[in-house]
């Protein structure tokens, strides 16, 4: 008999890490590696058995969430069936999937809008563990939460942010659960106790509480990457990452330099410049007379005589004269923004 399996995807926070680019998108939407962040997110679940139904449930914020998230995957996953829940009161993690609730029998899956990871989930259709925890490895994982994990990798519990090291298996933010409604019940049990961390509830604890209860659980490593788009910063990183990985081909352009790894959209038109390493161009992009390195371009910006590295700029935006070769600029700008 064929499951349904709900693969919910967290995405309705306000993205302030990621300003100016989040005052007119959602974090999602911003682009990275020749695309928008989602969309490598959804290829990650090109992996799942064919064994399953999927229906997909995104939490999105108000106003800009809950127009545009609909919108996008309407147009470019047109075959998939989603729901669409928005979340008004950010009041943490356990909160968001427990909104979700009237979706959540049988299997599911939860995994943030920001975490990219090479997995392969196609064993999952055969799972027998009520709750797999998708870990990395990591030299200090004080910063992070982990799992706590016996030599066979069943987990006895999850730890925020430990004060030591011994346990190092990093929690990624992807997570499976046999059964979603001992979730639900999970989380009920949390809200009840009030177990909070600065007026936020987070997933942790509602596992937590399922193990307390009797469910087993084990840790499944991710392969060789594990990425963030959750800052400028680590945007910028994962850029150069994943071109490396997915290695696009240049296109040849008549008088322009193309350093690699680059992702350059067909339509965007390219004179007397220097692309690379590490760059990303949207669609409809005008560049000339200048030099980008290490940096994402969106779609339909025009920047002229100028040369920047490190930089994100938004959709529509227009540079002129800024940086020069030997010294270039670093900006981060938004959507429909004008630097000259």
């Amino acid at each position: 008999m064929t499951q349904t399996l709900k693969i919910v995807i967290p995405m309705a926070g306000w993205g302030t890490r990621m300003r100016p680019h989040t005052w007119s998108k959602p974090k999602p939407l911003v682009s990275v590696a020749g695309k928008a962040s989602l969309d490598h997110l959804m290829d990650t679940f090109n992996t799942l058995p064919s064994s399953f139904a999927v229906e997909y449930v995104f939490i999105v914020g108000p106003f800009l969430g809950e127009n545009q998230i609909p919108a996008y995957i309407a147009e470019n996953y047109p075959e998939i069936t989603a729901h669409y829940i928005v979340q008004t009161e950010m009041k943490g993690q356990s909160h968001a999937i427990y909104l979700t609730k009237e979706y959540l029998d049988g299997p599911m899956m939860m995994i943030f809008s920001d975490t990219l990871i090479e997995t392969d989930f196609s064993f999952l259709d055969e799972e027998k563990s009520e709750v797999v925890a998708w870990v990395k490895a990591v030299p200090d994982p004080r910063r992070f939460g982990v799992a706590a994990a016996d030599a066979e990798g069943n987990i006895t519990h999850l730890v925020e942010k430990p004060d030591s090291i011994e346990n190092n298996l990093a929690l990624v933010g992807c997570y499976y659960f046999k059964e979603g409604m001992d979730l639900v019940a999970a989380i009920e049990d949390q809200i009840a106790r009030n177990v909070i961390l600065k007026n936020e509830y987070f997933l942790a604890d509602a596992i937590n509480i399922m193990f307390e209860q009797g469910a087993n659980g084990r840790v499944e490593e991710v392969g060789d990457y594990w990425l963030d788009t959750g800052t400028i910063d680590a945007t910028l990183e994962t850029n150069g990452i994943m071109l490396e990985r997915l290695d696009p081909v240049a296109p040849a352009m008549d008088g322009v330099e193309i350093i690699v790894p680059v992702a350059i959209h067909p339509s965007a038109k390219i004179s007397n410049a220097k692309i690379g390493p590490n760059v990303s161009i949207g669609a409809d992009c005008e560049i000339s007379d200048s030099q980008v390195a290490d940096s994402i371009v969106e779609a339909g910006t025009r920047i002229r005589n100028s040369a920047l590295t490190h930089s994100l700029i938004g959709n529509q935006a227009q540079i002129e004269g800024v940086g020069e070769a030997g010294n270039p600029a670093i900006l981060n700008i938004g959507d429909n923004s004008w630097v000259k």
